[in-house]
C-alpha cells in the first residue's frame, strides 16, 4: 500500500497528538492522583420532601462553629429563600433539585455547583465576612430562571 507524503505527515501528526493526550491523562490520573468524584450521594427526586435532611431544609447547628445548610431547588425557587448564618461559621452546604438541572452560586464566594435531579451536591464554605450574599441559579432552567434567587445574611 502506498501513502502520499502528506498522508504520512497527517497520520504521524494525528498519532503523535493521540499519544501526547493519553500521556497527559495518564500522568494526571496515576502520578498526580486525580480521580473521579467518589461517594456520590443520590436521592429520589420524587421523594425529596420525604427524605432527610431535605424534609426540613434550612440551617442546622452541628457543633461549635460548624453548621449544615440543606437547600432544595425547584422551578424558579430555592427553599429556604432567606438564611441567616453567624460570622465565622463553617457551613457544609447540601443542595438537591426536584425537577430539572439548576445551578447554585453564592455571589462573592467560591460556592458554585451544578444540581442534577437524583443527586446531592455538597460544598463546604467558611463565611468570615458579614453582609448579604445573593444565591442565584446559573444554569438556564426555564422561563422564570431570571427570578430564581435567595439570600444568605451573615451576621455578627
Amino acid at each position: 500500500m502506498h501513502f502520499h507524503k502528506f498522508e504520512k505527515i497527517w497520520l504521524t501528526f494525528g498519532i503523535g497528538t493521540l499519544i501526547v493526550f493519553l500521556a497527559v491523562v495518564g500522568v494526571g490520573a496515576f502520578a498526580m492522583g486525580h480521580q473521579p468524584a467518589s461517594n456520590i450521594q443520590t436521592i429520589d427526586p420524587e421523594k425529596v420532601d420525604q427524605t432527610a435532611p431535605f424534609d426540613n431544609p434550612g440551617l442546622k447547628h452541628i457543633e461549635g462553629n460548624k453548621y449544615e445548610l440543606n437547600i432544595v431547588t425547584q422551578a424558579f425557587a430555592f427553599t429556604p429563600s432567606e438564611i441567616k448564618i453567624p460570622k465565622g461559621a463553617e457551613v457544609k452546604i447540601n443542595v438537591t433539585t426536584k425537577d430539572v438541572v439548576h445551578g447554585f452560586s453564592v455571589a462573592g464566594t467560591n460556592v458554585n455547583m451544578m444540581l442534577e435531579p437524583g443527586y446531592i451536591s455538597t460544598y463546604t464554605q467558611k463565611f468570615n465576612k458579614t453582609g448579604e450574599f445573593l444565591i442565584v441559579c446559573n444554569e438556564y432552567c426555564g422561563a422564570g430562571h431570571h427570578l430564581m434567587s435567595a439570600k444568605i445574611e451573615v451576621t455578627e
